[in-house]
């Protein structure tokens, strides 16, 4: 039972029912008046009302029924009190016993609430949370409810799962692209494709840096043990601009031995040796041949067969030596050539053909084998080995297979060509291949000799008359001066001597007393590449 109710008079009050909350209402016990009552507090005494009342001995001057109990409405209205007849009173109940009255009307559930009293009069109750009781009263609706509720949350799930699944495939797709492009502009970077970063780019910008620029040179000759006759090449690694070069030299090139006599390029390999030629074209060219490596045919065939047979872009059909009326070597794209159609091909020169034509196909055989040659330094070494051929003693096995290395590495990556050096027809160099040629390809600028070298002096013939170039190389020779031979150009007047180099100022006047020139027509100008001091012999010139 509620605390608030505890400890009730059971005697004097009685439960007629329970409020909205749920709580026992009590009211007093209705007890008739006795006439004991009514002579002890007199005549007019409230039994129900809450106040105390003195008894009193007046009589009332004639009879008042007793006040009636409050009575409710059948149907659920308000209680209601008697009203007695207006008559004179002589005792009046003071306002307090009629509020204690009305508080004192019972309230039954099943009846309408009485008037809720006004604002001022409303009463204050203090609820506390043990006067409430919460009763889980059972829904048929309650499993359609918890259905519904599943429903939406397993597709809130899937929709959940959904996102989920859709965003793995995104990041997925984006890492598969990514993976794409990376592999796509590296695969391009690697065929030098790819804009500003190609390897083409990049050495294209190596060769344009201002500077000096290391390039390894050595020379090899072709003897053609069958045939007769040599064909010569210079294999050039420029190391700065990373490519390389086959600059192929006709028979023809004249040369100074020595002894300042001239020579051609043939004779001086036959006569000279490796040491007179390499340093005849030094001198001719302003090169730094680091070794000479003599192949003979027979080892040019056997080096086709180590590397597995070779192929090469062909210009001519070649027939079989060995079998007259058979052709070796078809003319034609990508064609397959073992050991003996290499030699072949590589020695081929049709009648009426320069033999710039035959040197063409030597640097495409050239190119051929680098481009089948591993690009290890110990593989091509052991390729050299495997020819077991005696070489020159400027060249070991191990620089040569190391050389050809790095030329075999440019010429898989594309950055290996082959040019014939063009000369005139008494063998000289024009001015215009020196600067082309020699200036771009073999080193730029000739080296100042060392102490004890004689000076290079590059003679000119523009006289008319060609005897006149041997009266001055004689000339020359005999005053201590290395001969190089510039041609022939178009008939000037006067002769002109000059220098580049400030350096060699008193030896471009020396030059010119020995020749029989006077002083004024030295100047500082451009001379030739491959010279110290460049000599133009106009039709002053007399060779006395």
């Amino acid at each position: 039972m509620n605390d608030r109710y505890d400890g009730y008079d059971q005697q004097n009050y009685e439960l007629v029912g329970y409020d909205e909350f749920g709580q026992p209402v009590y009211r007093p016990v209705q007890q008739a008046p006795s006439y004991e009552q009514n002579s002890a507090y007199g005549y007019g005494y409230d039994p129900y009302a809450g106040g105390q009342q003195q008894p009193t001995g007046q009589q009332p001057q004639q009879h008042q029924q007793p006040q009636q109990s409050p009575s409710y409405d059948t149907y659920g209205g308000a209680p209601q009190q008697y009203q007695q007849p207006q008559q004179p009173q002589q005792y009046q109940q003071p306002q307090q016993t009629q509020q204690q009255a009305q508080q004192a009307t019972a309230y039954i559930p099943q009846q309408a609430p009485p008037p809720a009293p006004s604002q001022a009069q409303q009463p204050e109750r203090d609820y506390r949370t043990e006067q409430f009781e919460f009763v889980e009263e059972p829904d048929e609706d309650s499993e359609d409810v918890i259905d519904w509720l599943k429903f939406t949350e397993s597709r809130t799930e899937r929709r959940e799962e959904a996102r989920r699944r859709s965003r793995s495939r995104g990041i997925a797709l984006v890492v598969v692209l990514a993976l794409c492009l990376v592999g796509g502009a590296g695969y391009l970077w690697y065929q030098g494709k790819l804009p500003f970063l190609s390897k083409d780019a990049a050495k294209a910008g190596a060769a344009s840096a201002v500077g000096p620029q290391n390039r390894d040179v050595i020379v090899v000759h072709l003897h053609n043990t069958k045939g007769g006759g040599t064909s010569t090449a210079l294999l050039v690694n420029n190391t700065t601009t990373k490519r390389a070069t086959s600059v192929l030299l006709p028979n023809s090139l004249a040369l100074s031995d020595e002894d300042g006599t001239s020579t051609t390029l043939a004779k001086s390999v036959d006569e000279d040796g490796s040491s007179g030629t390499s340093d005849g074209l030094d001198t001719l060219l302003g090169t730094d041949i680091q070794g000479t490596w003599r192949l003979d045919t027979p080892y040019l065939n056997n080096l086709v067969e180590l590397v597995g047979n070779i192929d090469v872009t062909t210009n001519a059909t070649v027939p079989d030596p060995a079998k007259k009326g058979t052709v070796l070597v078809h003319k034609g794209a990508d064609q397959t050539l073992s050991g003996p159609a290499a030699v072949a091909y590589a020695t081929y020169r049709a009648k009426g053909e320069p033999q710039t034509a035959q040197l063409e196909r030597f640097g495409q055989v050239m190119q051929g084998v680098l481009r089948k040659l591993s690009s290890d330094p110990q593989a091509a070494t052991t390729t050299v080995q495997t020819l077991a051929q005696i070489l020159d003693p400027s060249l070991t096995e191990k620089d040569l297979g190391a050389f050809l290395a790095k030329l075999a590495d440019r010429a898989k990556e594309g950055d290996y060509k082959s040019e014939v050096l063009p000369v005139q027809s008494g063998g000289a160099i024009s001015r215009s291949t020196a600067d082309s040629v020699v200036e771009n390809v073999l080193g730029g600028t000739v080296k100042s000799p060392s102490n004890g070298d004689s000076l290079r002096v590059g003679i000119e013939n523009a006289t008319g008359n060609k005897a006149r170039t041997e009266k001055a190389r004689v000339a020359l020779v005999n005053g201590g001066y290395t001969f190089v031979s510039g041609g022939t150009g178009t008939a000037i007047a006067t002769s002109r001597v000059t220098y580049a180099d400030a350096s060699h100022k008193k030896d471009a006047v020396e030059v010119a007393k020995t020749l029989g020139l006077p002083t004024s027509a030295v100047t500082k100008g451009k001379a030739a590449r491959n010279a110290d001091v460049s000599v133009v012999l106009g039709q002053n010139y007399t060779g006395q």
